[in-house]
């Protein structure tokens, strides 16, 4: 895949959030008090990217309140772009535009993590296409990879005409687009995704997603998988990928992870890779101890970016990928709190002994 250096400008575009969530593994409905994380699914690819090394900056639509500077002095902090997020004026209520909410259980044992969305009335899921200048972004600004994904599109029917708009300008463009289907039941039905979905699929390069983000997004199927997707056969999973680029040639990049969940807190861990018509497989990390699951998939997926930006061999990009969302998940929060070179130690089978 022609990829730039890491040098230039690797932009992503993404709708934003405020986390909150208990202390531990608290339950929301007898919170106290709540931490205050930032996230979304396209901002955490941002931010990773950035953190890692590249020019990475979000597109969005913000009001302008103390919420809002929350996100923004989060970008900020990483050196993250935020030239293309749009701030519109607050009303003082939301009724026009607010921030939207996250709120998450962190699960343990045999109790899930669980979300709950405050996302009604959110400025980005109001944006139209036209109040952003795709050329200046695209052709411009030259930016050479775009992340977007199914998160965004779910928002609202605004949203998803955002998100074609922005593939079609960085298609012409030549700009490279990845997207992570990322189904959220709660946020739309596998109709209304795979409706949607399908007029934007012909426009990308690298599609990203678990088993249930095909089957849900796309209405391809894995063969022998069970209701609960407790196991994953790795052949069953490369079958349906190849049905997938068969259906849309202009795939260049398909990437999944596999997650096999024990427990709230153990999952086995890894993802393949299909690249120029072979497949790649990561690193398996067994009984991967968790300490906040949610981002695990943003980890990979940024991951798989920036090893493409680099230019690594289609084999690193994959361990690149799964190295840097095991390690995301070791942490609380959406946003990457990891190093380079702790990708590049976990990557390479270093331990987890203490460093002094």
């Amino acid at each position: 895949m022609n990829s730039p250096s890491p040098s230039s400008t690797s932009s992503l575009s993404a709708n934003a959030w405020s986390a909150s969530r208990p202390p531990g593994h608290g339950r929301i409905e007898f919170a106290k008090t709540l931490d205050v994380d930032i996230g979304g699914g396209e901002f955490n690819v941002a931010y990773a990217c950035t953190r890692l090394g590249l020019r990475g900056g979000f597109i969005s639509k913000l009001p302008d309140n103390p919420v809002a500077k929350i996100i923004l002095n989060h970008a900020r902090a990483v050196g993250m772009d935020v030239s293309h997020v749009r701030l519109e004026k607050f009303d003082g209520v939301g009724r026009a535009g607010r921030v939207g909410l996250n709120f998450t259980e962190v699960g343990t044992g045999v109790r899930p993590s669980v979300t709950m969305y405050d996302r009604g009335h959110s400025s980005i899921s109001l944006m139209k296409p036209d109040e952003i200048d795709w050329n200046v972004i695209f052709s411009g600004d030259g930016v050479r990879w775009l992340h977007t994904g199914g998160i965004l599109a779910s928002l609202s029917d605004n949203s998803a005409a955002v998100v074609k708009a922005a593939c079609k300008a960085a298609r012409e463009a030549g700009t490279i687009i990845s997207y992570d289907l990322n189904f959220r039941g709660k946020l739309w039905s596998s109709q209304k995704a795979i409706a949607t979905t399908k007029d934007i699929v012909p426009l990308l390069d690298v599609l990203i997603g678990n088993e249930e983000d095909f089957q849900k997004v796309l209405g391809f199927e894995v063969e022998g998988t069970d209701a609960n997707l407790t196991e994953l056969p790795v052949e069953a999973y490369k079958r349906m990928v190849e049905r997938v680029v068969k259906t849309y040639p202009n795939i260049r990049a398909v990437c999944t992870t596999l997650r096999e969940v024990k427990s709230g807190l153990i999952n086995n861990w890894g993802g393949i890779l299909w690249y120029e018509g072979n497949f790649y497989e990561a690193r398996t990390f067994k009984d991967l101890e968790i300490e906040d699951r949610v981002g695990g998939g943003d980890g990979f997926s940024s991951g798989i970016a920036y090893g493409f930006v680099t230019g690594m061999n289609p084999a690193d990009i994959v361990n690149f990928g799964a190295a840097h969302g095991a390690l995301l998940q070791t942490t609380r929060g959406d946003t990457s709190q990891v190093t380079l070179d702790e990708v590049r130690h976990v990557m390479g089978g270093g331990s987890a002994r203490i460093q002094r």
